[in-house]
């Protein structure tokens, strides 16, 4: 299988019959730091609500810098942090400055607008940075923020299994969504392991530092396996030196997003005022953001 090859081929188990399909990240730098984006693609937007996934992986890149973003606003989404090295201090418009180091989740949620900025406290570590696309029920609603210090875990096999977000088995996050589904990682010793699932469920499996086999797949860091709706469960196989693994799953949407800058909605229409309300500096629907970072103009919509 050659880079950048999709590849279609079956899960082994008599339980889990459909196909993974296998598609490679992109390299992009965000904030002065080299990430991996694997959602969106060519071959995928979204996979159940998460719609924007980047690999914080900055060993690859020549002198990683600490991760700076100033201000800047979201709409119709929940940003997902999750670090494995490092430290960043996130603050937002509702006031929250809250210090994020590994191991421990920060969940923003946007609703009708947020802003809100990161700062690196320590050279930008290794970790993801994702999107949850909101439903048509809370997409014009409140903003809010979490902060998760500790998560449960559970045995998977001979490895261990970070509930970040939704339920896994028996094991649930007491983290708040929006919609049903999963966000685990996955830190696996040699051998197989069979993750179970939910058959309503799509999925993606995202190895963060070794290859693993997905079924007859071989899916490499900073690549996405793509497990559609049926499956049962998920056989999941690392080499001798075992690999850390993030799965993200839910229930399809159903509907089609469209997304623009930092922005989720349904229509041109509402990416177009959104632009147009950060632009204007409108504090009623952004509110303001304790900064020392500079705010992020927003470029205009190519549709303009």
């Amino acid at each position: 299988m050659r880079e950048g090859d999709h590849s279609s081929v079956n899960l082994a188990g008599p339980t889990a019959l459909n196909p993974v399909e296998v598609m490679q990240g992109r390299q992009a730098t965000v904030g002065g730091v080299g990430v991996v984006r694997v959602l969106p693609n060519k071959g995928r937007r979204t996979v159940g609500p998460w719609c924007f996934v980047d690999c914080i992986l900055p060993d690859e890149f020549a002198e990683p810098h600490p991760l700076e973003v100033g201000p800047h606003p979201h709409t119709g989404l929940a940003t997902v942090t999750w670090l494995f090295e490092g430290e960043a201090l996130h603050g937002d418009s509702l006031g929250t400055e809250q210090l994020i180091r590994p191991g421990q989740l920060n969940l923003m949620t946007a609703g009708r607008g947020i802003a809100h900025a990161e700062l690196g406290v320590t050279a930008a570590g290794r970790g993801f940075q994702m999107w949850l696309a909101q439903p048509e029920a809370t997409r014009h609603g409140p903003s809010r923020f979490e902060h998760h210090a500790e998560l449960p875990t559970m045995s998977i096999g001979n490895g261990e299994a970070t509930v970040l977000l939704g339920t896994l088995g028996e094991t649930t996050s007491p983290a708040v969504v929006d919609t049903e589904l999963v966000g685990t990682e996955l830190r696996l010793g040699p051998g197989l392991v069979e993750l179970p699932t939910n058959p309503r469920f799509e999925y993606a499996i995202v190895p963060i530092d070794a290859p693993v086999r997905v079924g007859d797949a071989i899916v490499r860091p900073g690549w996405l396996g793509m497990a559609p709706v049926g499956a049962e469960l998920l056989a999941i196989e690392a080499g001798r030196g075992g690999a850390r693994v993030m799965v993200l799953g839910g229930i399809p949407l159903g509907e089609r997003v469209q997304m623009w800058w930092n922005f989720v909605a349904r229509t041109r229409d509402e990416l177009t005022e959104a632009w147009q309300d950060w632009q204007n500096r409108n504090t009623d629907r952004f509110g303001e953001v304790n900064s020392s970072l500079a705010r992020i103009d927003a470029p205009p919509p190519p549709w303009i």
